[in-house]
């Protein structure tokens, strides 16, 4: 029974690191459609995200029906409800990048951004789908070192983010209105995404330790 038990475990672990992979895919579908205005692209970011979404149903579904039927305690029921909060951490990751695929989409055949504020969007993309593939790792090897630098590289994130508030806050900047609103969200959107790929690198942590990762 308990090995059954921890192949079910197993498997929804693997489901989970899948829903992470198909989240970076996904950021870096959504950043390479931002740059060069690929609508093609853009419109499969939402095909990565109806992946990610029929994921998680299945994942809740054996969480639910692990925590029903076997009754797990201590590290075992922890790794259980661990997994339904990761579900949902994942979801909103791909949701945030099909944020960035619509901006594609709405604006297309026009450019979202351009010149500085599309190059820290493009860097701020890049590194949102090397922090999905880091937290990947993490649900699948079960590693604080590598959770511990999923948070490292969330604040390079989070410096360019702040490059780019600073570049559309600053007098001399020639965009307009609607741009600005754009590329504010758009930085948003990547922001965000970093912050539950963290969470997701605290949520296994918390699995396998019993302890909090301090932010």
């Amino acid at each position: 029974m308990r090995m059954k038990f921890h192949e079910q475990l197993d498997a929804l672990t693997d489901r989970l690191a899948s829903m992470c992979r198909l989240a970076g895919d996904a950021g870096r579908a959504a950043t390479e459609a931002l740059v060069l205005a690929d609508l093609p692209l853009a419109e499969w970011v939402f095909d990565l995200n109806d992946q990610i979404e029929e994921l998680r149903g299945p994942c809740e579904d054996l969480a639910m029906a692990l925590l029903a039927l076997q009754g797990p305690v201590a590290c075992d029921l922890r790794q259980v409800v661990t997994g339904v909060h990761l579900g949902a951490d994942l979801s909103r990751m791909g949701g945030l990048v099909q944020h960035v695929a619509e901006s594609v989409r709405r604006r297309h055949p026009e450019h979202v951004a351009s010149g500085e504020a599309e190059e820290l969007l493009s860097d701020m993309g890049r590194v949102a789908a090397e922090l999905a593939g880091l937290a990947e790792r993490v649900l699948r090897t079960h590693d604080p070192e590598l959770a511990a630098e999923i948070g490292r590289r969330d604040d390079e994130l989070d410096d360019l983010h702040r490059r780019l508030l600073t570049l559309i806050e600053d007098p001399a900047w020639i965009g307009t209105v609607p741009a600005a609103v754009d590329v504010t969200l758009l930085g948003r959107f990547y922001e965000r995404f970093g912050d539950h790929a963290v969470v997701v690198g605290r949520r296994v942590i918390f699995l396998v330790t019993g302890e909090q990762m301090t932010p």
